[in-house]
């Protein structure tokens, strides 16, 4: 699968609800694995929110920026995966920042994360969702979103979320070129009208279901029937469009990537 990022806007749902949800309920291939990485600037809330606190802070992307002047990056970051399914270890989870401060320490570290992203897609056999919460895709941390397969803006069907997703992505769009949104609903809008007034493809489409995302953000206990719920369906069923759109993007952009190399070898 291509490394696929999410980011938010003002006003949008939980860009980490929405990508755990995507890592829980992922279809996976025999042999594969999936990590999802909070690359967030402004901080994750996995580590105290779904987990409870219950590792401290002894995981975290804030490892990263030492092991980046240190030398040992790649070796670090196995050793700060989180493995979220203690029976098929097949989803992984990278904690993010646990203040927003340590975000500066991280600016060297953020293009090898990227680069090693890319490896372990197609040389180690790791699905990638990249989470790059509201303000992750500027600044020192949008080499993520520009070497994505995929960008993706989540965004709720209310007039206010269409407001703020278009205003964040005219601003991608100018940087990143085809994007796609993630809507979350409800809402009074429908997917096409959500469709025309962003100019953007709405790739797939989650319910707002607050109790149940709770889950997800807060840890809250999961009622027997979680795994079977209209949301959790919902993220499986996500997948496929997301990975077919991602795919075919990549294949647009190979052809360009060869001309390019092509001229500078000449």
């Amino acid at each position: 699968m291509p490394v696929i990022a999410l980011a938010g806007c003002s006003g949008s749902p939980g860009v980490t609800t929405s990508s755990l949800a995507l890592l829980l309920s992922w279809p996976l291939m025999q042999g594969r694995r999936m990590v999802l990485a909070e690359c967030d600037p402004d901080g994750g809330s996995v580590l105290y929110g779904m987990l409870q606190g219950s590792l401290g802070d002894e995981y975290g992307m804030r490892h990263l920026s030492v092991a980046a002047r240190r030398g040992d990056f790649e070796d670090t970051f196995w050793r700060q995966l989180i493995v979220m399914d203690e029976v098929s270890q097949d989803r992984l989870i990278l904690p993010g920042l646990t203040d927003p401060a340590q975000a500066a320490a991280m600016a060297p570290a953020w293009a090898r994360l990227a680069a090693l992203f890319g490896r372990i897609e197609q040389e180690a056999q790791h699905d990638v969702l990249v989470d790059l919460g509201r303000r992750g895709a500027f600044g020192p941390s949008g080499v993520l979103a520009q070497q994505a397969d995929l960008l993706v803006v989540v965004a709720r069907s209310t007039l206010r979320g269409v407001q703020a997703a278009r205003s964040r992505l005219e601003a991608l769009r100018e940087q990143f070129g085809e994007l796609g949104v993630l809507l979350v609903g409800s809402g009074p809008y429908g997917t096409r009208e959500v469709e025309r007034a962003l100019r953007t493809p709405v790739v797939a489409r989650l319910p707002y279901q607050p109790e149940l995302a709770r889950v997800l953000s807060d840890g809250a206990p999961a009622p027997r029937t979680f795994a079977r719920s209209a949301l959790m369906r919902a993220a499986n069923g996500a997948s496929t469009p997301l990975l077919q759109r991602a795919m075919l993007r990549r294949s647009r952009l190979a052809p360009a990537a060869v001309r390019e190399g092509e001229g500078r070898a000449g």
